[in-house]
C-alpha cells in the first residue's frame, strides 16, 4: 500500500453487488478520530475510498481542485484493496479513529451507525455547507436512513445484463424492455445451442440479481430488520441455478472460478452476465468483443423491481472537522469539473449538474447513460430495498455459499441451511 496520492495496481473483483478493486485510508490522525488542524489556520482531513487504478488517479486531481477552491483545507488520502479495507475501517473505527470522510455503500450504513461511527449530515445541510438540491432521480435520499443522512450519493448504477453483442447476434436475440424469465430461459438455450457458448456466467452468488426476481414478486432479499424471503424461495433460486449449468445454460462454475479475476463473459465462457451496467468498461478492457446492456427479465413483463444503486460519501461523527469535511463533500457531488475528471468510474453522476457536465463521446459511456435514461424513461425505477444492520455479512455469505454450491462443495438444501444459520447469526448480532 502506498501513502498519499500514491497508486496501487488494479484489482478487479467480481461483484453481487460490489465488484472491482478497492482504495483505502488515510494514514496518520489524531487520536479522536480525524484529521488535525494546525497554527496557521490550516485544516487536514483524511479521506478514504475504494476503487481501482484509474480511479485513484482521478480522485487525486479532484482533490487537487478542492484544495485550490479551499486554500486552507488539506486532504490526507490511503489505499487498500476491498475487503483490505474494510478489515482496516472495523480496526479504526473500533479505536475511535476513523477517517473523517469515506467512501460508503447502502449495505453498510445501518451496521456502522449502530456502532455510532457515522455523522448524520442534515446539521450541516442547515448549516448551509453541504447542498441536498440537485440530485437526479431520488438520490438524494438514498443514504437517508431512520431519519438521518449517512450518506451523499456520488454516483448512480443499476443491475442490468451485459451481452457480448456478436454473440447474441448469432443467436438471432434481441433483448427488450418487458421480456420474461421464460424469454430469459429461451434465449439461454438459442445461445448455447447457435454459438456453442453456455448463455450466462451463472446465478448462484448475484446477490442483487435475486433481489430484484424477489422485488418482482412482492417479496425483497431485506427487510428493515432481517430476510425478505424463506428458504423455499431461496431452494427454488438456487435450483434453478444448478439445473440450469447441468443444461450447459450456465457457465460451467468451475471454469469460471480457474479463469477468475477475469469475467466469464469476457473469457468467452458465457455469452452474458448480471452486473452492474457501470462494469461494462470492466468487460470492454478485459475482452476481445464488443460488449453491450440489456434490460433485466421480468416475472410479468413489467415489473424489474429495479433501483438506483450509489457509492456514497459518509463522515466519521468523531470527526473534529464537521464544516470542512461538508464543504468536501458537497464540492465534490456538485463540482461540474469533479464531473469531467471522474466520468463515469463510480457510475453515472448523482447529481443534475454534474451530470450535465460530463456527456461521454466513446460508446460504452454512452450506452451505460442510455440505458440508465430509458430505465428513468420507462418508469420502472422503485425506492431501494432496506439493508439492515449485518447486510454485509448476508451478502459474503451469499456469494461464497453460492459458489460452493457451484462448485459441488454443497447440496442445494445444505446451502440453503447454511446461509440461513450464517443470517440469522448476522442479523441478530
Amino acid at each position: 500500500m502506498q501513502q498519499g496520492k500514491g497508486v496501487e495496481r488494479r484489482t478487479v473483483l467480481k461483484a453481487a453487488g460490489a465488484s472491482l478493486a478497492v482504495t483505502g485510508l488515510g494514514a496518520t490522525a489524531t487520536a479522536c478520530g480525524g484529521g488535525s488542524g494546525s497554527g496557521d489556520g490550516t485544516v487536514t482531513i483524511r479521506y478514504a475510498w475504494w476503487g481501482a487504478e484509474d480511479r485513484a488517479q482521478r480522485i487525486n486531481k479532484t482533490i487537487d481542485l478542492f484544495e485550490k477552491k479551499y486554500p486552507q483545507i488539506k486532504v490526507k488520502t490511503d489505499f487498500q484493496p476491498y475487503t483490505d479495507f474494510w478489515k482496516k475501517f472495523n480496526t479504526q473505527a473500533s479505536g475511535g479513529n476513523p477517517p473523517d470522510v469515506f467512501q460508503n455503500a447502502i449495505g453498510f450504513l445501518r451496521k456502522y451507525d449502530a456502532k455510532n461511527v457515522l455523522l448524520d449530515l442534515k446539521e450541516q445541510v442547515k448549516a448551509g455547507n453541504l447542498r441536498m438540491e440537485g440530485f437526479r432521480a431520488g438520490l438524494d435520499a438514498f443514504g437517508e436512513i431512520d431519519g438521518k443522512l449517512l450518506g451523499v450519493p456520488v454516483g448512480s448504477n443499476s443491475m442490468a445484463l451485459v451481452i457480448d453483442k456478436p454473440v447474441y447476434a448469432r443467436a438471432g436475440i434481441t433483448p427488450e424492455m418487458g421480456w420474461t424469465w421464460d424469454d430469459f430461459d429461451e434465449a439461454m438455450a438459442r445461445v448455447r445451442d447457435r454459438t456453442g457458448r453456455a448463455g450466462d456466467s451463472g446465478m448462484y452468488g448475484v446477490m442483487y440479481l435475486y433481489d430484484l426476481y424477489l422485488r418482482q414478486n412482492g417479496k425483497a432479499f431485506f427487510t428493515e430488520d432481517g430476510l425478505g424471503f424463506t428458504e423455499a424461495d431461496l431452494t427454488q433460486w438456487w435450483t434453478k441455478a444448478e439445473k440450469g449449468v447441468r443444461s450447459g445454460l450456465f457457465a460451467d462454475p468451475k471454469k469460471v472460478a480457474q479463469i477468475k479475476p477475469k469475467s466469464a463473459l469476457s473469457a468467452e465462457l458465457a455469452g452474458s452476465e448480471f452486473t452492474w451496467d457501470n462494469f461494462t468498461v470492466r468487460y470492454t478492457s478485459e475482452g476481445r468483443s464488443e460488449y453491450g446492456l440489456a434490460p433485466v427479465p421480468t416475472t410479468d413483463g413489467k415489473r424489474t423491481g429495479q433501483y438506483l444503486g450509489s457509492l456514497m460519501l459518509s463522515a466519521s461523527k468523531r470527526t473534529q472537522h464537521p464544516v470542512e469535511v461538508a464543504k468536501f463533500i458537497d464540492f465534490m457531488v456538485h463540482d461540474p469539473e469533479v464531473a469531467t475528471i471522474m466520468g463515469y468510474d463510480r457510475g453515472v453522476p448523482a447529481t443534475t449538474a454534474q451530470y450535465e457536465a460530463y456527456r461521454p463521446t466513446d460508446p460504452v459511456n454512452k450506452a451505460i447513460a442510455a440505458y440508465e435514461e430509458s430505465l428513468v424513461k420507462a418508469g420502472v425505477l422503485e425506492p431501494i430495498t432496506p439493508h439492515p444492520n449485518g447486510a454485509d455479512i448476508c451478502e459474503a455469505a451469499f456469494l461464497r455459499i453460492g459458489e460452493e454450491l457451484g462448485l459441488g462443495k454443497r447440496s442445494v438444501s445444505d446451502a440453503v441451511e447454511q446461509f440461513f444459520n450464517e443470517s440469522k447469526t448476522a442479523l441478530s448480532s
